[in-house]
């Protein structure tokens, strides 16, 4: 089941965060050095300040198992894929276990129905490289727009 995230989901978001830049697995970095640091803080701050727009997928316990949001980040403090004023970013966390089991996809996708529905033209992203997830963005019809050190930032057009 998907639904709409709340103000109350912002604990979730941050584990969410934690397990996007935790990817790998392995040697995981803490979620306290994770959501305190500034370059994933700007995700999380402030959830459900006036602009942001998520959901959340559950188990059939209603547990939550991911995430997908997006927000408009300022040019000053710009995320991993800003790209430009008015193109939110989004972010995406799917617990490892309900990976690859189209999690990630349904919430990308009313993801983007939601962002065009609001009259967004573009969606962004940053992903790393070698991150799995790269051949779903693909498939959801993103495109690398700029690549840095290992990470692309990708694109989706709404319209």
């Amino acid at each position: 089941r998907i639904r709409p995230a709340v103000q109350a989901d912002g604990g979730f978001l941050g584990d969410m965060v934690v397990e996007a830049a935790n990817w790998r697995g392995g040697g995981a970095r803490p979620r306290h050095e994770v959501i305190s640091s500034a370059e994933h803080s700007r995700y999380l701050t402030g959830w459900m300040r006036p602009g942001d727009t998520g959901f959340v997928a559950e188990d059939l316990r209603d547990e939550p198992v991911g995430a997908a949001w997006y927000r408009m980040l300022p040019r000053s403090e710009p995320g991993f894929g800003w790209v430009g004023t008015g193109v939110p970013e989004l972010i995406i966390g799917v617990r490892p276990i309900w990976r690859a089991h189209g999690v990630g996809r349904a919430l990308l996708q009313r993801l983007c129905e939601s962002a065009r529905a609001q009259g967004f033209a573009r969606l962004s992203l940053s992903v790393e490289r070698d991150n799995f997830a790269v051949t779903l963005y693909r498939s959801e019809g993103f495109a690398v727009t700029q690549s840095s050190l290992g990470r692309d930032t990708m694109v989706k057009r709404l319209r």
